[in-house]
């Protein structure tokens, strides 16, 4: 059963939302534009702030979709070790999706659904800490990286979380935002990182 549950909870992940419905809505596949990832950063700068927004909540969905697929199987039920394992799935799946040539997104998305399921409140400060920093920078990638910095520290100071498994995934998604957004960084070093723009829609030269 419970490797039945991880393959579900990597399909869910595999769901590349962006792409969809960047082929569906707008006959354009988003990973030809802009940064060329298969998230909701990159369809809000290619096809406006409304999808990207709507791709941000859908992302977000199936990484909480699939940490509560622990509620399927009563031995699991509650046990934040198969919880963490079926979110860190979810994101892997987003990242490398089957179902569209193994090219996916940086996961952000997919990893605050995930935390949302298993540790709201953390998470909540986490997206306050994002907020903020978006805020005043508008760099969204620049704001993932403070926020998923955030997160163990507000799991540990802020909820005197005691589940060593969770803590210790804490410090891995920071580790996880580091590696995906590595070309970031160095724009960021270099001053070239671009600042999102709010757009209604699509400009007709994407």
């Amino acid at each position: 059963m419970k490797l039945i549950l991880i393959i579900a909870a990597y399909l869910l992940g595999s769901c590349s939302w962006s792409v969809w419905i960047g082929k569906w809505f707008y006959g354009i596949d988003v990973r030809d534009y802009g940064s060329g990832n298969a998230g909701a950063t990159n369809t809000m700068r290619v096809l406006g702030t409304m999808p990207g927004l709507f791709v941000l909540i859908l992302d977000a969905l199936k990484g909480f979709a699939a940490v509560k697929l622990v509620y399927l199987s009563p031995q699991y039920a509650d046990d934040i070790e198969t919880m963490v394992l079926f979110g860190i799935v979810s994101v892997v799946g987003h990242i490398f999706p089957v179902f569209n040539g193994f090219k996916g997104g940086k996961g952000i998305a997919t990893l605050l659904g995930m935390i949302i399921a298993i540790h709201a409140g953390a998470a909540l400060m986490a997206m306050a800490t994002f907020m903020f920093f978006f805020l005043t920078f508008r760099i969204v990638s620049l704001s993932s990286m403070l926020a998923a910095f955030s997160f163990p520290i507000w799991l540990i100071f802020r909820y005197q979380e005691n589940s060593t498994i969770l803590v210790i995934f804490s410090f891995a998604l920071v580790f996880l935002v580091l590696v995906t957004h590595q070309q970031n960084i160095e724009r960021l070093l270099q001053g070239k990182e671009q600042k999102v723009r709010i757009r209604k829609d699509r400009d007709d030269d994407v």
